[in-house]
């Protein structure tokens, strides 16, 4: 349940379809037109999910799956258990607390995750870190063979989004505050609602609707201002500069971690924003191209994209053990 657990799902079940895996989706997708778009691409069955942990053992068995990846913040903490205790090998997929969840495997794909040791299942083996990163076609298609070269001299282009549905309606206040830099610059508004934005000369802004061509948007960009949440590791990867926003109590740990590895501008929490000191910090970004070159630079370095294959080769080797 949520964008940012579906996209990272669909990520993997790419990976798995193109080992010739059966892949379903359990569970609540939303109602956001792009990604239905991108599961009936990929040719995924939706399944409803029941909440009790006996019930989805059953399905599991119904359908007859091997294996299970749990990525959610609301699944009861016994569905783990129950789906092992039928053979299926689970695999939870988890920011930090794995919520109760007593999996074969645990991912945990945030910045620094691998540098805590949490307690495990007898057995059980955690993927941690960046190099697991999960990742889609669209994004691992448009990674540089290097860091980008700095930008051109000229007003830098951005993007400003914050997921499938922007529900803390940040996209519109980024908006102003990127206007109120006063800096001429070329900017794409990703939000469900379009925004009145006054601009100054030399400023122009152009919004659309979340689309699964975000990381078309992305390539190339010269700043992306965005949540602190899973599409940061898409900027990475692409070698993107970005201006982060702490839109969930969640997202702190990540990005506390992403500042003091030096790899993207911090602009604070969205619920204290407009402030003069973010919008200081975004004047800073976009009149800072040398600055912009090097924290892009550092993201490239630090993500290179195959995390889903680490991530399936784990699978698929438990999978098989079982």
């Amino acid at each position: 349940m949520g964008a940012g657990h579906l996209v990272r799902c669909l990520a993997l079940a790419e990976e798995l379809l193109a080992r010739g895996c059966r892949v379903a989706l359990l569970g609540d997708v939303g109602s956001v037109s792009w990604t239905a778009r991108e599961i009936d691409r990929l040719g995924l069955p939706v399944v409803a999910a029941p909440p009790s942990p006996e019930a989805l053992a059953l399905t599991a068995r119904r359908l007859g799956l091997d294996a299970v990846v749990i990525d959610s913040y609301v699944t009861d903490p016994g569905c783990a258990a129950a789906l092992r205790a039928g053979g299926v090998t689970v695999l939870a997929i988890v920011d930090g607390d794995p919520r109760g969840q007593d999996a074969d495997l645990y991912l945990d794909q945030n910045l620094g995750a691998e540098l805590v040791a949490p307690p495990l299942p007898p057995g059980a083996i955690r993927l941690a870190g960046l190099p697991y990163v999960l990742l889609r076609d669209s994004v691992r298609s448009r990674r540089p063979s290097r860091p980008r070269p700095p930008s051109a001299p000229g007003a830098p282009s951005v993007v400003c989004f914050f997921g499938g549905t922007d529900p803390a309606g940040a996209a519109p206040v980024l908006a102003g505050m990127l206007a109120a830099t006063g800096v001429p610059l070329d900017a794409i508004v990703v939000s469900p609602v379009p925004a009145e934005i006054p601009v100054t000369p030399g400023q122009r802004f152009r919004c659309v609707p979340n689309t699964p061509d975000l990381p078309e948007l992305l390539d190339g960009a010269d700043l992306v201002v965005s949540a602190a949440g899973t599409s940061t590791w898409e900027l990475l990867c692409l070698g993107v500069c970005p201006a982060l926003v702490m839109v969930a109590d969640n997202q702190r740990l990540g990005y506390d971690a992403m500042l003091a590895r030096g790899l993207g501008f911090g602009l604070g929490a969205v619920a204290d924003l407009p402030s003069p000191a973010a919008i200081s910090t975004l004047r800073e970004a976009l009149t800072s191209p040398s600055r912009r070159h090097e924290l892009a630079a550092r993201g490239w370095s630090e993500i290179d994209g195959d995390g889903r294959v680490r991530a399936a080769d784990a699978l698929l080797a438990m999978t098989g053990s079982r």
